[in-house]
């Protein structure tokens, strides 16, 4: 499966588009690392907690559009985004989005 964030891909030619393709995860805080962070807050610097929780995310929501791709025939993915939103407090939606293409 080939996922790009462009509209083409180079050496590549579209044959088809199936549509919009997405995969979301929603994921919570967990309160003892809430108490690193807010520490980490106060002296500054990098929190890994949260980076390591968001880059599974982004790679769970990834996976999820690409299955959903798949099934729809698709062998790419272009035009690739990512959003998040919170849904409540202590948690947020990660979504992967793109269009799900057939090329050769």
């Amino acid at each position: 499966m080939i996922v790009v964030t462009t509209e083409h891909i180079e050496g590549k030619t579209i044959t088809e588009t199936l549509g919009l393709v997405r995969g979301s995860t929603i994921r919570a805080r967990n309160l003892g690392h809430d108490v690193m962070a807010g520490l980490r807050n106060i002296v500054g610097g990098e929190i890994t907690d949260y980076t390591v929780m968001l880059t599974q995310a982004r790679e769970e929501a990834l996976q999820r559009m690409v299955e959903q791709a798949e099934k729809m025939g698709g062998n790419a993915v272009i035009c690739t985004r990512f959003a998040t939103s919170m849904v409540m407090s202590g948690a947020a939606e990660m979504v992967a989005y793109g269009t799900a293409v057939k090329v050769v």
